[in-house]
């Protein structure tokens, strides 16, 4: 990898960590078009980049915060499905962010989803806020976000369907999800590199400043995403982004079968 191909993926990151679309999907398909090794750094950049991507929330909503204690219980009941998962899964999970298969199918089935949700949970608009969020309707949120660990579900996309599922409204959803990212992101992050680094590889210098320009990339584009995704879905909600993932999807699925991404 290289800095360039490493810009693009920080900003193909920061577009889509907020978007129903699945960021992680988006950079594996990328980096198997752009020809980067399905190596070990490479798995540990698609996933700490977003971290910069996910810090732009902190930044946005940080009022938010700082509101109470409660706050960060419903928080931490939601996050605690994706430890639990996430660790039991961790092999699994590697293995599938390898496939750009995986990811097409999983952008084509999710696309469908997304062409019904509005209809399904139209109801939802006239919800509570997220302050009065319950705690058992933290953890329902919770275990729907954990659907993203397959590579090209969206994990932004599943736990706002997940909070819609419960009467929330969608944009209190999305930012719940956002603010349920922090901690996500924060573990994952943790995760990748002690597994990196359990496995027996250090991180040059090189691979560090790759890194860190990845995460600021990330996070300056992530500013101007978030809050024209709250704005969009809002008022247009989620078929826009149901028609882009089949589309993709389809796309993908049609390059592979004349030419294998293994082999781009």
């Amino acid at each position: 990898m290289n800095y360039l191909q490493a810009i693009l993926l920080a900003i193909i990151e920061g577009i889509t960590e907020y978007l129903p679309v699945s960021s992680t999907g988006h950079m594996i398909i990328t980096s198997s078009f752009m020809g980067i090794a399905s190596d070990g750094f490479t798995k540990l950049f698609t996933i700490v980049i977003q971290l910069g991507a996910i810090l732009s929330v902190v930044v946005l909503y940080f009022k938010r915060f700082f509101q109470s204690v409660d706050f960060y219980l419903k928080l931490l009941v939601a996050f605690l499905p994706a430890v639990v998962l996430g660790l039991l899964l961790n092999d699994v999970i590697d293995e599938l962010l390898e496939s750009p298969i995986t990811v097409a199918i999983s952008l084509v089935i999710g696309g469908f989803i997304l062409l019904k949700v509005d209809r399904w949970f139209k109801s939802s608009e006239t919800a509570p806020n997220n302050d009065q969020i319950s705690y058992l309707t933290a953890l329902k949120i919770g275990f729907f976000q954990t659907i993203a660990m397959i590579p090209g579900v969206s994990r932004s996309g599943a736990s706002i369907v997940g909070g819609m599922s419960q009467k929330i409204n969608r944009k209190t959803a999305a930012e719940f999800s956002f603010f349920l990212a922090v901690p996500t992101m924060f573990g994952a992050t943790a995760k990748k590199l002690f597994d990196y680094y359990q496995d027996g590889f250090v991180l040059s210098s090189e691979q560090i400043n790759l890194l860190l320009i990845g995460n600021i990339v990330a996070f300056l584009v992530a500013m101007f995403a978030i809050k024209s995704f709250i704005s969009f879905l809002s008022k247009n909600g989620f078929k826009i982004f149901g028609y882009y993932r089949i589309t993709i999807g389809l796309v993908i699925l049609i390059i592979n079968y004349f030419y294998p991404l293994s082999m781009i």
